[in-house]
């Protein structure tokens, strides 16, 4: 499978990326949780263009990717995972299991010091959350990701079909929790016990301090309950909770300019 998922890697991200991508589009006009008071037409060319920009960007920048960090640690035999043995699929759980305990780490860290936070905001500054808003992060903020990750994969020795699939897994499920979709009650409360749902992460995009620091999530539901991050329900309900910042909220904000310089700009918010 290693083989088949390197050889058609760029095909079947690009594949899963549309594939729901469109799903969660069409859903959002079908069965929309949220009126906008800022459309699509403001919002989705730049938040669209700054996924662009990332993409080329760290191409530019980082010549290895974790990928390739992971089969070099392989060959070279380093990192915890490459000292033990154990059946394959059970390999590739575990480590899915750990990048998805890595990401909600990380992002408790972006929130908590000042400097991260400057950029992480450019995410949180979206004054409406669709499927587009999953994929709005600064280029800085996926740079550091980047390093991050390939750091932990070379501590760990992750393998690269683990990498592939938490990152398919985590892209469709950032579009699926970010998106402007109702579920009913009862099949948001079922799946939030495993994942983390749309309602339940929408909680974190609240404009009240309190609540931007819950529900860190973004795949698995249980980091949350766990650290002690977990809310249930935005104490104005999900159609009366303000999405966003208390700044950044002009029209203007939305566009690309604006949200590659946002991080550098004096706002009195740290």
């Amino acid at each position: 499978m290693e083989n088949f998922l390197l050889i058609h890697e760029n095909t079947i991200r690009l594949s899963v990326f549309l594939g729901v991508f469109t799903i969660m589009a069409t859903w959002e006009v079908f069965r929309k949780k949220r009126p906008q008071s800022l459309d699509r037409i403001h919002r989705w060319p730049h938040n669209i263009l700054l996924v662009v920009v990332n993409t080329v960007l760290m191409r530019i920048i980082f010549p290895v990717f974790p990928i390739g960090i992971a089969l070099w640690a392989s060959l070279e035999g380093w990192g915890l995972l490459n000292t033990v043995i154990l059946p394959d699929l059970l390999e590739i759980v575990l480590a899915v299991i750990i990048l998805d305990l890595a990401i909600y780490a990380q992002h408790v860290v972006f929130h908590k010091i000042p400097v991260l936070w400057r950029l992480h905001r450019v995410h949180h500054a979206d004054t409406e959350l669709d499927v587009t808003s999953g994929s709005r992060f600064h280029p800085v903020e996926i740079a550091l990701s980047l390093v991050i990750k390939m750091m932990l994969v070379a501590a760990l020795g992750i393998p690269a079909t683990a990498i592939i699939l938490f990152e398919l897994i985590l892209n469709g499920a950032a579009m699926f929790n970010h998106a402007n979709i109702a579920l009913p009650e009862g099949v948001d409360r079922a799946l939030r016990r495993i994942l983390v749902t749309p309602d339940m992460h929408r909680i974190h995009h609240s404009e009240i301090v309190d609540e931007t620091d819950s529900n860190y999530g973004f795949n698995l539901s249980v980091w949350d309950r766990i650290f002690a991050t977990y809310r249930e329900q935005p104490r104005l309900g999900q159609l009366g909770m303000t999405i966003g910042l208390p700044v950044f909220r002009a029209a203007e904000e939305a566009r690309l300019d604006k949200l590659l310089t946002q991080p550098f700009r004096d706002d009195n918010i740290t």
